[in-house]
């Protein structure tokens, strides 16, 4: 059984704690967080110890999960690692590219495991999707969210965005060529409207939306390949994967033929693959367990997580040159 400890108890936070406390093979310690009124209806609420310091639950654990603001990741991680302790971390991995550098150092000379909280890899519809997907060609992304004050100390980019495109360099292995992107604040200081158009050196274009001041919540993906046309929605749970077929296989009463020009015929076929239902925070945590005693590769490395905020920034800088060249 490994001691765990989790750095900030907010909204996410809570939801952390309450998924530990539910696996076995983690002994849950305690939590911190600076805001002593919440620790305290926390530490009521939940039946968990707060610990006074950062210091003194780092000192008292194996493991450090780190649910606090983005900008403090790297301040908590850094502790942690100094102290060999293995460290789950939320999304997005660090607040900046030079953080990120930093940190995959002081991991490599901790020598301990690493997780990054990109969540949707362990959504059950993508889960179910995965096995299809082989060589995306276009990808078209959409993640809108109804405004709420949480996470606009981040542009939407380094909020929402990164959950796809972490999916996005999950699926699709090789090199970013181009960037163009857009983007505009409405609420916040920082943009809360973003769209990106990312192309790679094996010809994938994938076509990402991202708003966190939408009328109604959406989190959808559609991916193009040769053999198939699959999507994803994260938010409901479900997928589907559209097949053309070149033989006509009169059997199946659920496909739809279609006659072409040439007087040919193709076969559309629809599979909805079984979705088996997950809570998917407790499943990371579980698989970083998994990692840490089986010593393997966290199913999302300090690595992956690196690239996604790498990329989100890129996208950022794209996102500025376009304001600036629309105030001109």
């Amino acid at each position: 059984m490994l001691k765990i400890g989790v750095l900030g108890a907010g909204h996410l936070g809570k939801i952390h704690i309450n998924c530990i406390k539910q696996i076995e093979n983690y002994e849950l310690v305690g939590f911190y967080d600076p805001m002593e009124e919440t620790a305290r209806k926390v530490e009521s609420e939940m039946n968990v110890k707060c610990f006074e310091s950062i210091d003194s639950l780092i000192n008292a654990v194996d493991v450090v999960d780190i649910v606090t603001p983005t900008i403090q990741h790297f301040a908590c991680a850094s502790k942690a690692l100094q102290r060999s302790k293995h460290v789950f971390i939320e999304k997005p991995i660090v607040a900046t590219p030079e953080e990120a550098n930093a940190l995959i150092k002081l991991a490599d000379e901790a020598k301990v495991k690493v997780q990054v909280g990109h969540v949707e890899r362990f959504n059950p519809a993508f889960i179910a999707a995965e096995p299809f997907i082989k060589s995306p060609m276009f990808i078209e992304a959409h993640r809108l969210a109804l405004f709420n004050p949480r996470g606009t100390d981040v542009p939407v980019v380094l909020d929402l965005m990164v959950h796809d495109l972490d999916i996005l360099l999950s699926i699709v292995k090789s090199p970013v060529t181009h960037i163009s992107a857009s983007g505009i604040s409405i609420v916040s200081p920082t943009p809360d409207i973003t769209n990106a158009r990312i192309e790679f050196e094996n010809g994938t274009v994938a076509n990402l939306t991202t708003s966190r001041i939408s009328m109604k919540n959406m989190r959808k993906t559609r991916i193009f390949q040769s053999d198939a046309y699959i999507t994803v929605d994260f938010l409901d749970k479900v997928c589907e994967i559209v097949r053309i077929h070149d033989e006509v296989d009169t059997t199946n009463p659920f496909a739809m033929t279609i006659d072409l020009a040439n007087g040919d015929e193709k076969q559309i076929t629809i599979e909805k693959p079984e979705i088996t239902p997950i809570n998917a925070i407790k499943t990371e945590l579980e698989s970083f367990y998994n990692a840490i005693i089986h010593n393997t590769l966290p199913a999302v490395t300090i690595e992956d997580g690196v690239k996604v905020l790498k990329l989100a920034y890129q996208i950022l800088e794209s996102v500025d040159k376009s304001i600036k060249k629309f105030e001109k």
